[in-house]
């Protein structure tokens, strides 16, 4: 057994929030999935729906890694991307504009002094009018990967949607695995504007923002209703989100996201290795 001082920041992307450990030195190491669960649960911990750890690159300012609540790898984060941003201009560590790499890709993020642009990777793996039977029911979906997988269904009474239990089923539904899925729950309010409502796996509920989903459900809902770019986004926070794009159905680049990233407050933690648990925090 170990006693850790770790130093830690918690952000919040438009609701998302994280807890950040900056190792750009390289002197933290420690098991990161055991550190997730630890740091993110809402009881004992700090609280977050991820935990994003910031360490050096050979190729951009930085890297960022991701994991979710439950310890799992989490790919990409878009809202957690912009946070690590904001983070690494206020420490120095890189400019207004700058770059990261993220699950072997190179991100590019401008941070201003209240929004924050993430230029995020070209999704792949479109797939429309996907069937799915959940509860006795038939949903119509459709799949794309922005960095991280997700379905979108369209939901005309979305604020009524049991989102936690419907999301759940369709994020272990066979036609998603072995990894499974996030799952947006989506509504038209406008000619380029949706409100979404996430599922996200590795937290296994519904989370009150998702970068990734939001870029997801807006190139979905831009396709379906012959949108203009950008779309505007309302996520469960209350908050607003923003997606420009170019190219159409399958073919989408130039994706950007764009929105709040706030860096609540700092602390130092101690963490204990085994077994794996926060036992004080300041």
């Amino acid at each position: 057994m170990m006693n850790l001082q770790i130093a830690f920041t918690k952000a919040s992307g438009a609701g998302n929030d994280f807890v950040l450990v900056n190792n750009f030195d390289g002197a933290l190491r420690i098991d990161y999935p055991a550190l997730a669960r630890a740091v993110c649960d809402r009881h004992f911990g700090v609280g977050g729906d991820g935990l994003l750890i910031l360490e050096r690159s050979e190729t951009a300012d930085f890297a960022m890694k991701y994991f979710n609540a439950d310890g799992s790898w989490g790919g990409m984060c878009g809202n957690g991307g912009r946070c690590i941003a904001r983070f690494a201009k206020e420490e120095g560590i890189a400019g207004a504009t700058q770059k990261f790499e993220a699950i072997g890709h190179l991100y590019q993020a401008e941070v201003g002094d209240g929004a924050v642009r993430l230029h995020m990777k070209d999704p792949v793996g479109f797939r429309d009018g996907l069937s799915l039977s959940i509860g006795g029911k038939s949903l119509e979906a459709t799949f794309l990967d922005t960095g991280a997988p997700h379905v979108v269904i369209f939901d005309a009474d979305v604020e009524r949607t049991d989102v936690r239990s419907l999301g759940a089923a369709i994020r272990r539904d066979t036609l998603f695995q072995p990894g499974g899925t996030n799952v947006n729950f989506v509504r038209r309010t406008g000619p380029a504007a949706i409100e979404i409502r996430t599922y996200e796996r590795g937290v296994e509920a519904e989370t009150l923002a998702c970068g990734t989903g939001t870029v997801a459900s807006a190139l979905i809902a831009a396709h379906r209703f012959a949108m203009n770019t950008p779309v505007e986004t309302l996520v469960k926070s209350g908050e607003r989100l923003s997606v420009s794009f170019r190219g159409s159905a399958g073919n989408w680049s130039h994706v950007v996201l764009e929105g709040s990233a706030y860096l609540l407050f700092a602390g130092t933690l101690t963490y204990q290795t085994e077994p794996p648990r926060i036992v004080h925090s300041s």
